[in-house]
């Protein structure tokens, strides 16, 4: 495991996607003092990424890993992974030898194992790494990255992702980081709808919701869910965060899973349902502590 003060040389590096998380978090390499090249399927994000931190783009993927040390990458979902990994344009095709593909998306365990085999048939090397922390965490260079793949790749690339990472840790062979995001996400799933029936039950019963949370934050009910998201929640606010569609991608995910290796997940099935409601209420771009905007129109106050 690394730290923010973990130090690294300065390495040529692509990242691939800048979306929401992938702009910042190829900010803060460029900022590290690294000579990033930078890849979006929407090439005047680009442009204007290069523009406000002085790094390189590249028309392909493949154009924008040659060279490069490290290849990072953070796209939606497993078809975006291959499409940009995969081909004759690909970064498989334009990566040199021993290089290290890092992929920070949410993907499925099976698709970090499928592209770590190819990636060692192709003398690459493939690190499963999904991050927590929301867009905040990415922006502000605080995230949580789980990874999965071998050891020895894992510790070339590990100060490297320091300059967007607090806590960089290697969880096991590849796959192991997706599972340990999916383990997250259930986690979460479970405390935000717990959160949401507190406030919107303390809320029903006349109590003033902000001082109870400011008390009970103080003990055993205290989550970031809570101080991070509780007063958020009283107000009806939620157009900010980890959007509810991407909630219900990674839900998806854990629940199919579950389903391949026999574990029954309950809870989490209902709340990826609850999510699902939260969508036909218009919320699909909303926060996920959106939760309680269900519960409330359910108990027929205003939201």
């Amino acid at each position: 495991m690394t730290s923010p003060s973990s130090q690294a040389s300065s390495l040529r590096v692509a990242f691939l996607g800048l979306g929401v998380m992938g702009y910042p978090m190829a900010g803060h390499l460029q900022r590290a003092g690294h000579q990033v090249t930078v890849y979006n399927r929407t090439a005047a994000k680009a442009q204007q990424w290069a523009k406000e931190y002085g790094g390189a783009t590249a028309a392909t993927p493949a154009d924008a890993v040659r060279d490069a040390d490290i290849v990072a990458a953070c796209v939606g979902n497993d078809d975006d992974l291959r499409s940009i990994v995969l081909g004759e344009h690909g970064a498989f095709a334009g990566m040199k030898a021993d290089a290290v593909f890092v992929d920070h998306t949410t993907a499925s365990a099976d698709v970090a194992r499928e592209l770590y085999a190819v990636a060692r048939e192709k003398g690459l090397h493939f690190v499963d790494a999904p991050v927590s922390g929301g867009e905040a965490g990415a922006k502000n260079g605080v995230l949580t990255i789980m990874c999965g793949g071998d050891a020895p790749a894992f510790d070339r690339v590990a100060a490297t992702l320091g300059a967007y990472g607090r806590a960089v840790t290697r969880i096991g062979e590849a796959g192991a980081g997706q599972l340990a995001k999916m383990v997250n996400q259930i986690c979460i799933a479970g405390l935000v709808q717990g959160l949401s029936e507190a406030v919107n039950f303390g809320e029903r019963a006349g109590l003033d919701m902000p001082l109870v949370l400011d008390v009970i934050n103080k003990g055993a009910a205290a989550s970031w869910q809570m101080d991070n998201r509780g007063q958020t929640m009283i107000d009806g606010k939620f157009d900010f965060g980890f959007a509810v569609d991407w909630m219900r991608k990674d839900l998806g995910l854990c629940l199919a899973e579950g389903q391949r290796n026999g574990v029954s997940l309950p809870v989490t099935a209902l709340v990826d349902q609850f999510y699902g409601d939260v969508q036909a209420l218009g919320g699909s771009r909303w926060d996920t502590s959106s939760l309680i905007h269900r519960l409330r129109v359910l108990s027929g106050k205003k939201a």
